[in-house]
Formats: structure tokens, C-alpha cells, sequence
């Protein structure tokens, strides 16, 4: 076996044949680490073929193989062939899940704002921050989750006190009423 993964014109290393594999998998549950390092290396086209399907993401193709193979490690470290599923079906399941926590992972964190990072200008082509937008607020956010916490109290008490009729007058009077502002319910 060559030590580099081109071969025949391939980019990966042609997978195990059944005997092979079960040689393998056999030599590595006696603790042979070259075995389980071949088994790694005879998968990696394994590795490639799952990544595909995450072609269409904003994740560079080596960076998903890269992260596959990482699936790859977890899955032939812990595949147990007792329990009679096949090698490829395994690790591809485990290859699969880690590109997708990646994935997900990545996603949280698209969609994480931070205060100090600026959303726009004003009228002036000042850079303006999402924490100067809330500090420019009448109430700080602790009063603002006070008040609100207190209104939903406060409506809970009302389901339990009052009659429907005497309930809809406060709310609507009050501005209770979720989805209606104060402003529309007193004309």
C-alpha cells in the first residue's frame, strides 16, 4: 500500500474488500492501531461521497471533508461489530452527524448580535451601534422585563378574579391585550 491518498488517478485510497475490513476490524479490536488507521484511510472516499450532499451549504467542500473525517475517527472508534450493522453504514451515520453539528453550529453563531458592532449611520454618516440604539432608550431593560413580568402577572390574576366581560373592558381600556397598543384601543 502507497503512503500517499493518490492513487490510480484517485484522490482517496480504494475502500477495504468485506475481508479486508473484517480483518480489520478484527486486528483493531486486539489493539492494533495500524489497523484502525487503515480503516480510517480506506474510508475517506466514504468521507467525500457523505460531504457531497452538503455541497450546497457556504462550508468549503475540504472544510466539510475535513470535518467528515473527524465523524469518521468518532464512528471507527466506536463501532462494535456485535451489534451487526455494517462498518460503512455506521461511520456514514456518524459522519453525517458531525458535519451536521458543524453545520448547526455555524448557524447559531450567523445569528448571534453583538452590541458594539455597527447596523448603520445616521443622518450625520456616524457609524451607529445597536448598543447606542439601547441606550438611548427612556427605560433601562431591567425595568422593561419588570413591567412586563408584572402586566403578565397582573393578567393571570385577572383570568382568575374577573368575569370575561369585566376582564376584555380592563384590557382593552389598559392596553392589556396582547397585539393591541394603548394608542389604537382609547379612540
Amino acid at each position: 500500500m502507497s503512503s500517499g491518498y493518490i492513487q490510480g488517478g484517485n484522490l482517496f485510497p480504494e475502500p477495504l474488500t468485506a475481508e479486508e475490513e473484517r480483518n480489520c476490524l478484527e486486528q483493531m479490536a486486539k489493539g492494533d492501531e495500524e489497523a484502525r488507521n487503515i480503516l480510517i484511510e480506506r474510508n475517506l472516499r466514504l468521507v467525500a461521497h457523505v460531504a457531497k450532499k452538503y455541497s450546497t451549504t457556504k462550508v468549503d467542500q475540504d472544510d466539510l471533508i475535513s470535518i467528515g473525517t473527524v465523524g469518521l475517527i468518532k464512528g471507527i472508534n466506536s463501532f462494535k461489530v456485535e451489534k451487526g450493522a455494517r462498518l460503512s453504514t455506521y461511520v456514514s451515520r456518524c459522519i453525517d452527524n458531525e458535519i451536521l453539528m458543524h453545520l448547526r453550529a455555524t448557524k447559531k453563531l450567523g445569528a448571534e448580535v453583538y452590541l458594539n458592532e455597527p447596523i448603520g449611520k445616521d443622518k450625520d454618516d456616524n457609524v451607529v451601534t445597536l448598543q447606542e440604539i439601547l441606550e438611548n432608550s427612556e427605560r433601562n431593560i431591567e425595568d422593561e422585563v419588570d413591567i412586563k413580568m408584572k402586566i403578565k402577572l397582573l393578567g393571570q390574576k385577572m383570568k382568575e378574579l374577573l368575569k370575561d366581560r369585566e376582564r376584555t373592558i380592563l384590557e382593552l381600556r389598559f392596553g392589556l391585550r396582547p397585539g393591541i397598543s394603548r394608542k389604537h384601543k382609547m379612540r
